[in-house]
């Protein structure tokens, strides 16, 4: 009676450790299964698109490669992924490139680079732009874009453009010059040569003599005299000091004939061409013509052409009073005076 026990006792505990571990939670993970794709149509945080004016091109044509990236709202990109020195060419050389930013109506980002290319080698069936990555950011409150680290990369597709030429391929050099002799001129065009050099001889005799007679009646012309001078520089004190200066226009028209008069006067007697310079300039071209005119009535002339700007070119509410014109007018006399 006791074989059977054996048997029936091994099986029952055999069911027991088969319903306890049953119960348990197995420690092996199944296979994960990977996220479905999105659907067609969700929105992709950053989209892509490159474009070419052209698909074929001749030696030297010009190419336009446009690279539209749109942004959805919160995600952006730094220009500096797009910039001339990233694109890679094969073929081409890079002539230009802009770019533009502007707002979609749907509140994202469209970022337009626009990169001229051409092409000067006939050796190439094909001129190709190489693919590149650009990163793209989230974009945080409080912090710029590029010190916050990129949340992806998408790619500029690449492009390839045919080249057309009348040469024939796969040349070991590429002849471009004719060292064939030109071909000799017909007789009407050889004789006419010397009749158009004697033309052009002909017509710059006239003007050396216009030009020569030019300098000498500047030459020639009589120069005022000291005395001439200022008697002059006299008549145009008197007629500033007869000028209302009680106006703001008043003083402007007296600014304006002492800015004149002042700078006659340097022209005249410290020789230089104040007639074009500023006041800082004069200041610096006498300079370089010590004794003509003290040093102290330079400073003097050029502090006062720089009050006579101000007061000729300044805002009404700006302009001197009646008072500092007059003193404006006193110190023009002591200018003019300084010999």
């Amino acid at each position: 009676m006791k074989r059977p026990i054996l048997p029936f006792a091994a099986a029952l505990s055999l069911a027991v450790v088969a319903a306890v571990h049953g119960q348990q939670p197995a420690k092996e993970s199944a296979p994960v299964k990977e996220a479905p794709p999105a659907p067609r149509g969700a929105v992709r945080d950053v989209e892509v698109r490159a474009s070419l004016d052209r698909t074929a091109v001749w030696v030297a044509d010009p190419i336009v490669y446009t690279v539209e990236v749109r942004c959805r709202p919160g995600v952006d990109i730094l220009d500096e992924d797009l910039a001339r020195g990233k694109i890679k060419l094969e073929g081409l050389e890079l002539t230009g490139s802009e770019s533009s930013r502007e707002p979609a109506p749907d509140g994202s980002t469209v970022h337009r680079f626009r990169y001229a290319l051409a092409s000067y080698r006939v050796d190439l069936p094909a001129l190709k732009i190489e693919k590149w990555p650009v990163r793209y950011f989230m974009k945080r409150t409080g912090m710029r874009l590029e010190d916050t680290p990129p949340a992806g990369e998408v790619e500029v597709p690449g492009a390839v453009v045919a080249f057309r030429s009348t040469m024939p391929d796969g040349q070991d050099a590429y002849e471009l010059r004719d060292d064939r002799r030109p071909a000799a001129r017909r007789i009407r065009y050889t004789l006419a040569q010397p009749v158009g050099l004697g033309l052009v001889v002909a017509s710059i005799v006239p003007a050396a003599f216009a030009a020569v007679a030019f300098v000498t009646s500047r030459r020639n012309r009589p120069a005022r005299s000291a005395r001439q001078i200022r008697h002059d520089e006299a008549e145009g004190l008197e007629a500033v000091r007869a000028i209302d200066v009680g106006a703001v226009e008043g003083r402007r028209e007296a600014y304006g004939r002492i800015n004149t008069l002042v700078r006659d006067h340097l022209r005249a007697v410290g020789g230089v061409s104040a007639g074009s310079l500023t006041p800082a300039e004069i200041g610096s071209a006498l300079t370089t013509h010590p004794g003509r005119i003290p040093t102290e009535m330079v400073d003097s002339a050029t502090a006062l052409l720089v009050e006579c700007e101000r007061a000729r070119y300044g805002p009404a509410d700006a302009m001197p009073t009646a008072a500092a014109c007059r003193d404006a007018v006193s110190q023009a006399e002591l200018v003019l005076a300084a010999r």
